[in-house]
């Protein structure tokens, strides 16, 4: 559960992976050269694909710190965590609630190599990794239960993950389970992408992706509405991630379009 298991996956660096591009978009070192490679080609296409990842990391910090600050929630669950960027989620939740208890979910083995900054968390509270593909839902709940209380509510997040999974590979039944395990007052915290503000850079951003081996998905706003059936939304709804309770003075707010949409849902 936390990372240390003996059977440790092999990290393959002759393919790119999204969490390893991510990272090299943030300006990490955690990353090959096959992610730099697809990440030039992508900045070259979508000159703008950093900020966005950028903008995509400050929408995790904005809606943990509401769900923390707004909703009393404890709980955390994030499923496509990515490779540690300080703050990481946890740090966030447990600078205001010392006793957050945070589960990480990824699949990608370099995550679990550095999953020892992940669990650096309070004493009062618990920070724990799990090693897993988003698409096995019934086995990330199952495991996450050992740690998390699923009869009390739960902050779900799926950042930047579902434009890496299809409808036709179970995208929106992945999302259906795990909200479904989520007791009342629970919230999802969802961003992904769209081509909705600019078809035609997000669209040479798919075919570069497509070309290195990698699944990505773009979902216009009513497709992004479907992964929130259900939920009431906090203001200001579903918006690109720019319009997402940016305060005035920051970078975000003076900007485009961020081609990512945001929006936090609460299950009532």
């Amino acid at each position: 559960m936390t990372g240390t298991e003996p059977a440790v996956p092999r990290i393959d660096t002759s393919r790119p992976h999204p969490a390893r591009v991510y990272d090299w978009f943030l300006g990490g070192k955690d990353n090959y050269p096959v992610d730099e490679e697809l990440g030039r080609q992508i900045a070259a296409m979508q000159g703008d694909a950093p900020r966005h990842a950028r903008a995509n990391r400050r929408f995790m910090e904005r809606a943990t710190r509401t769900v923390v600050h707004e909703t009393g929630i404890r709980q955390f669950l994030d499923i496509g965590s990515g490779i540690p960027t300080e703050p990481n989620l946890h740090q966030i939740a447990q600078a205001v609630v010392p006793d957050a208890r945070v589960v990480y979910v990824d699949n990608d083995p370099i995550v679990l190599a550095h999953a020892a900054a992940l669990l650096r968390g309070t004493p009062e509270g618990v920070t724990e990794y799990l090693q897993a593909d988003a698409r096995e839902p019934e086995r990330i709940l199952e495991r996450a239960a050992s740690v998390l209380d699923f009869d009390q509510p739960v902050a779900l997040s799926l950042i930047a993950l579902l434009h890496f999974i299809a409808d036709d590979d179970g995208a929106p039944e992945l999302v259906d389970t795990l909200v479904g395990a989520l007791a009342p007052g629970s919230c999802l915290v969802l961003s992904a992408m769209t081509a909705d503000f600019d078809p035609e850079n997000v669209g040479r951003g798919i075919a570069a992706y497509r070309a290195s081996g990698v699944t990505l998905v773009a979902r216009s706003h009513a497709e992004m509405g479907r992964f929130l059936k259900g939920l009431e939304l906090l203001e200001p709804g579903i918006v690109s991630l720019s319009d997402w309770r940016t305060s005035a003075d920051e970078h975000d707010a003076k900007e485009e379009p961020v081609s990512l949409y945001g929006a936090v849902g609460f299950k009532r």
